[in-house]
């Protein structure tokens, strides 16, 4: 059996253990009151299509084990009739995003019951910064640095925000990546730090901790894989890096067993995709399945290798390649939105690098695995343009970018811990009660500058999307009170609010295109549309020339607020 081993008294281990679960059990408590504020047993709406549709589909394989509903009405209006972020395929509706978090979610949601669904991220989060703390003690082998670097987490911005906004995927792909780095260092790690590497890598003798200690760790990658599939694009190279660093270390046995246990955890996902996509490599997102399809096809094409590496490059920066960009978007969203955590990463780079004579060979892989990561993530994401904020001018929490690079930020975090720990030691000369006040001073700091950040820090901090779910609900109730459950609403902006209660479609009423499906929608279901409210010169055009000719009428229902109104679309007779 394996043995946990302390280093610690007993009496400090427990004070360490105490601390670290407060830390777990605040965070988890301060993450969840966001759903519990803006959530109730029959009302569980979320801010993004994204999150609707991963919420949508778990409670759909909680409660029947599949993943596709089939709308009928949609024999009749070719695949529209659904909200963003699902796809319709012959009237079956399916999940356009990664599968990861629906079935994880979604298996622990038959067993909890389906009210745990919006409350698993922050628990998830929780159990994150207990493992961060884990595999920083062991990076850097000292409980100071690591309870630094939890502390650091648990207040951390955007771990706080996706944690409370809990049905994206990102906060479950870094956790499980966390959990699966840990056991790849309990692997790899030696009981000595001198101890001079033995192993072979053809041998395989079968040794338990080395079994038990492989399964997870592929399991957990496969798990962390199978959340977020595009995550592949650092991912694999960093730990390639890290394959190479300690090669010695990778017996044929560990890897075999990594790989199996790998693969095994992929499997749901590879059963998932053949069934709903027609491919184990497919997946919801068209664009994905082209890249992929297209460097399948590069080995075929008779390409030399600088062309054939040219066009890889283009089929993995799908959209575009752009490095000023991509550096104007991370001083934007790390510099700027971060300032104290680049000063802290910064010095204590700086700490830690002019400390040669005790620099580790681990605290050379750690620092070009996050440098080898940072750049792919910053010029992959860096390169698009995301578009969450309203208004493209502004730098706000919410935007894409911030969620996508948090590994970045969390790789940054024990080397601003590293410097508050070492500049503590070195301010305190050495007397250890100075130094935690001192090291608690700057973490509390942390804390108030994070909690403002995240609750009031732009037009997408929490409080104020608490505000915006209130008039949606308001918007909701209305809409609800003024059509039929049978009725399908065209809308703009409200699919994640109307959606499942109403069966909703994204269109306007300006393209003829989708003016003919509509005029052959409303042959069958109660049709009306939800947008802003139209000018009466505006109104007069559509309802006396445009919809006309499709045999449409419309109709106001009802003025929802100083915004929007409710329209009715009604055959001509």
């Amino acid at each position: 059996m394996i043995s946990m081993k302390f280093k610690l008294p007993a009496t400090k281990q427990l004070y360490v253990w105490l601390f670290i679960l407060i830390l777990a059990i605040i965070f988890v408590l301060g993450a969840s009151s966001f759903n519990l504020i803006n959530q109730g047993s029959d009302y569980v709406k979320f801010s993004s299509p994204d999150e609707t549709a991963n919420y949508f589909f778990t409670k759909v394989y909680a409660k029947t084990g599949t993943l596709a509903i089939f709308e009928n009405y949609n024999l009749y209006a070719s695949d529209i009739v659904h909200p963003r972020s699902f796809r319709s395929d012959r009237g079956f509706m399916k999940p356009v995003s990664f599968l990861g978090i629906i079935l994880i979610f979604g298996t622990l949601a038959k067993i909890f019951g389906l009210g745990i669904i919006p409350f698993l991220t922050p628990i998830f989060g929780a159990v994150g910064i207990i493992f961060f703390y884990l595999l920083v003690e062991k990076l850097f082998s000292g409980r100071r640095i690591a309870l630094i670097s939890a502390a650091l987490l648990t207040f951390f911005p955007i771990y706080i925000y996706y944690s409370a906004r809990s049905m994206f995927h990102n906060i479950l792909f870094v956790v499980l990546t966390i959990i699966a780095l840990y056991f790849l260092v309990s692997l790899l790690e030696q009981k000595n730090e001198g101890e001079k590497t033995k192993i072979k890598f053809l041998s395989g003798k079968f040794n338990e901790r080395d079994f038990i200690y492989s399964a997870l760790t592929g399991s957990f990658f496969g798990l962390a894989v199978m959340t977020r599939l595009s995550e592949l694009i650092w991912l694999a190279p960093a730990l390639l890096l890290v394959f190479i660093f300690y090669l010695r270390r990778f017996n044929l046995f560990r890897l075999a067993l990594l790989i199996l246990f790998f693969g095994l955890a992929l499997l749901p996902m590879a059963y998932w995709n053949q069934a709903l996509y027609g491919s184990f490599t497919a997946g919801g997102y068209t664009e994905m399945n082209q890249s992929l399809s297209s460097i399948v096809n590069i080995g075929h094409s008779g390409l030399s290798v600088s062309e054939a590496a040219k066009k890889v490059g283009h089929t993995i920066f799908y959209f575009g390649f752009n490095p000023q960009q991509s550096l104007t978007m991370f001083y934007n969203y790390v510099v700027l939105m971060f300032p104290w955590l680049v000063a802290l990463a910064s010095l204590g780079f700086i700490w830690l690098a002019a400390s040669w004579r005790k620099f580790k060979k681990k605290y050379l892989v750690y620092l070009l695995t996050w440098i080898l990561l940072s750049a792919i993530l910053i010029l992959y994401y860096g390169s698009w343009k995301f578009t969450d904020n309203p208004d493209p001018r502004r730098f706000t929490i919410g935007n894409s970018y911030t969620r996508y690079w948090l590994p970045v930020y969390l790789g940054a975090m024990p080397l601003a811990a590293y410097f508050i720990d070492r500049f503590s030691q070195w301010f305190s000369q050495k007397r250890n009660w100075l130094s935690h006040i001192f090291s608690f001073v700057i973490i509390f700091a942390v804390f108030l500058h994070s909690v403002i950040f995240v609750l009031f820090g732009s037009e997408e901090g929490l409080v104020n999307v608490t505000y915006s779910n209130r008039a949606d609900k308001d918007l909701y109730e209305q809409v609800l009170a003024f059509t039929p459950p049978q009725s399908v609403i065209i809308t703009k902006y409200h699919d994640k609010v109307l959606f499942p209660d109403r069966r909703v479609l994204m269109g306007l009423l300006t393209d003829d295109k989708m003016n003919e499906i509509y005029g052959r929608l409303a042959k069958v279901a109660p049709l009306y549309y939800l947008n802003f409210q139209f000018t009466p010169a505006d109104f007069n055009y559509l309802k006396t020339s445009k919809l006309v000719q499709f045999g449409l009428d419309l109709e106001l229902v009802k003025v929802i607020n100083k915004d929007f109104a409710l329209y009715k679309l009604n055959l001509i007779k």
